[in-house]
């Protein structure tokens, strides 16, 4: 079945394809995360699934590249999504504010890209440790899944560069406050001589996603990808696809992370229209940077489709500021943009 280049077809197998297969999968780890044994650990873990479907839903779509093996790629995309979501809350609401903690849980990340790595204690460095063998049964599915693929050493470095910058990043951002600005700086004047102009927070925004991970993983079913097409997906992806997810996410969380004192990248803009300027520019360079890809229309309705999900959210509405810059993205988006919009807007409220 072709990968589809327009909105009637997407939203279709979106419905009929992807979410169920998505929810299938979700239902499974959710029954697998009731079972861990460390109170702590088995809240975190269902916690991640419970209130972070959107993001499996959202990734899952990629999956339609792989044609007619979309439900093994879907299947790779919630289970490394899952194991994105469940660190996150481990770190995020943690017992812990020791890097060496961040860094030992988020090696899953990297084991689940690397076919032959054997899983380590994760936990080793914490004090809840007995997960019932919940992560790691998540990096074995990952693993599986890449090692019946035949081309996958074509792409193994580009996903593990782009793992590492987000490993990095988890690290960095859940340290203690005094710790984290110097770090994150410190980290940025590593890498800013090869990024285009932007500034720190910029960086760490756009190293915070999976979908450049997915993408190419996706275009790995087709025994014909190319490294050079390897190449040109990341480079795509990332920066600004990456940051353009990942700082519609900052955006409408501010509020929420302003009342609960936590970092938020959109924080450092000097002021809104700074912000909105930057995410304009974000979106409209995501929208240029992927016309060199096949189907560069369907890449083009998943940047759309980031702008719809995150600005439908109803935290949207409680924030002037926020509503201001979601008129003026939508508006940029025109009107597939706004189909979208209304889609997810009543599936949300529906839910």
């Amino acid at each position: 079945m072709p990968v589809p280049t327009n909105l009637i077809t997407l939203t279709t197998r979106i419905f009929l394809q992807v979410r169920p297969v998505t929810h299938h999968y979700l239902l499974e780890w959710r029954n697998r995360a009731d079972a861990i044994p460390d109170s702590e650990l088995r809240r975190q873990a269902q916690m991640s699934i419970d209130t972070k479907t959107f993001h499996c839903e959202g990734g899952s779509i990629y999956g339609l590249f792989a044609e007619n093996n979309y439900q093994e790629a879907i299947k790779f995309i919630v289970a490394y999504q899952t194991i994105s979501d469940y660190l996150d809350n481990l770190c995020d609401r943690s017992t812990s504010l020791n890097p060496d903690d961040f860094r030992a849980l988020h090696e899953a990340m990297i084991h689940a890209l690397t076919p032959d790595a054997r899983p380590s204690c994760y936990y080793r460095f914490r004090k809840e440790q007995e997960d019932g063998g919940y992560l790691a049964a998540l990096v074995q599915t990952c693993q599986q899944i890449l090692r019946r693929l035949p081309n996958y050493h074509i792409a193994a470095d580009a996903i593990r560069e782009l793992a590492g910058y987000y490993c990095d990043l988890q690290v960095y951002k859940h340290v203690c406050d005094a710790e984290r600005l110097p770090r994150l700086q410190k980290w940025f004047e590593q890498h800013k001589g090869s990024l285009p102009e932007m500034s720190w927070y910029e960086l760490a925004a756009c190293t915070g996603s999976t979908l450049g991970i997915f993408c190419i993983i996706v275009h790995l079913f087709n025994r014909d990808t190319s490294t050079e097409l390897i190449s040109k997906i990341k480079e795509a992806y990332f920066p600004w696809v990456q940051g353009l997810h990942i700082l519609l996410d900052y955006l409408i969380d501010q509020e929420e992370d302003r009342a609960g004192h936590d970092l938020n990248f959109c924080f450092y803009y000097p002021d809104p229209v700074v912000l909105a300027k930057r995410l304009i520019h974000f979106y409209q360079q995501a929208q240029q940077s992927v016309s060199g890809l096949p189907y560069p229309e369907f890449h083009r309705l998943i940047n759309r489709g980031l702008l719809s999900l995150y600005l439908s959210d109803y935290k949207v509405s409680q924030q002037k500021e926020v509503r201001r810059i979601s008129r003026k993205l939508l508006s940029i988006g025109g009107i597939k943009t706004l189909f979208f919009y209304l889609h997810c807007w009543i599936y949300r409220r529906l839910q």
